[in-house]
């Protein structure tokens, strides 16, 4: 079954996770959903990045209401017979721009801030013969960027032309997304987790599929934060944030369990680890790995030990969440094909 998940009050929840959450949508395992991401930086340029329903959001909720995290989030999904310990396979098969402009951020908790000292956001505008995105202008942010969703109206004499001759990719992905974690209240949409969160891998795009470990009855899953570019790390604190509108599969699995967010792309499989020590963050990241290749793929651990150091490449994803992140990847074409079992 096909379902459609609009971003309208109703569908959508600011800056947290909530396992008390009423669910915005009920699915069965298999079904399709199309949802409306909208990012919470569309203020950055209204004039461009907002449309009549996007303006009637940001009016319809509250200020004080968008909290503890910054992520405007559509959701949250229950999935029927999910339960705590199984996994939510999410086929992400499509990922479309809403408008041809995003937003660049760079924030207070840029990872450069204080070789700066002042926020700067840059408006990029997205060509799609060419996929790729150039910038538009840029301009100084007036104070300190506190409040998600704060509406900028800068006039034409204090925007600035911006990297002159330079186009970037354009890779659509969801910055944001996951279940609700076994906890009281809410939690903040900023630090990824267990239950996915901020993940910030450029990679969580049309074509992969991310693996999500169920905490609550039905999951929860939400989606936000979505973005039309990014580099590992995301230094500036931001990627080129835009509003998507996403097609994508809920497959319940109860045959296998993993303790992380685990994707999977055409090419590569991909673990990721999060800790405020990015030492710490690779260990973790090398412990989930080392577990998929002996669950998974039949490895000793003295083998997988190997393999990990020989093939396996381990990167940054963010340093800006409070909660750093580390991804490894490994190539899926090493690995002989599975024997298939017997009738």
């Amino acid at each position: 079954m096909l379902h459609d998940l609009p971003a309208i009050q109703k569908n959508v929840h600011w800056g947290y996770f909530d396992a008390a959450l009423a669910p915005a949508l009920i699915v069965e395992s298999g079904d399709f959903v199309c949802a409306e991401a909208v990012t919470h930086h569309a203020g950055d340029a209204p004039e461009l990045m907002m449309d009549d329903r996007v303006r009637t959001l940001y009016d319809t909720i509250p200020e004080a209401d968008r909290q503890p995290g910054v992520h405007l989030m559509t959701g949250p999904i229950f999935v029927k017979d999910a339960k705590p310990g199984n996994l939510l396979e999410v086929r992400y098969l499509q990922m479309i721009p809403r408008f041809n402009y995003g937003s660049n951020l760079a924030a207070h908790w840029g990872h450069l801030f204080t070789d700066f000292e002042k926020e700067r956001v840059t408006i990029y505008e997205l060509d799609q013969a060419s996929n790729t995105a150039h910038a538009l202008y840029a301009y100084d942010y007036p104070g300190k960027y506190l409040v998600p969703g704060k509406r900028s109206e800068i006039p034409d004499c204090c925007r600035d032309l911006a990297l002159k001759g330079i186009r970037v990719p354009v890779r659509p992905h969801l910055g944001t997304a996951g279940v609700a974690p076994d906890v009281a209240g809410r939690v903040s949409t900023v630090p990824p987790g267990a239950h996915g969160g901020n993940i910030d891998n450029w990679r969580i795009g049309a074509g992969s599929t991310m693996y999500y470990p169920v905490a609550v009855d039905g999951g929860l899953f939400s989606i936000g934060d979505p973005h039309v570019s990014q580099g590992d790390g995301e230094i500036s604190g931001t990627a080129i944030e835009a509003s998507l509108n996403v097609m994508f599969q809920i497959v319940l699995r109860r045959d296998f369990r993993f303790p992380s967010p685990l994707l999977e792309t055409p090419d590569y499989w991909i673990v990721h680890g999060f800790d405020e020590d990015l030492d710490v963050a690779t260990k973790n990241a090398s412990r989930d790995m080392l577990l998929l290749l002996t669950e998974q793929q039949g490895l000793s651990r003295d083998d997988a030990y190997s393999l990990m150091s020989v093939a396996a490449d381990f990167s940054v994803t963010q340093v800006v969440d409070g909660r750093q992140g580390i991804h490894c990847k490994i190539p899926r074409s090493i690995f002989p094909p599975k024997k298939k079992r017997r009738a």
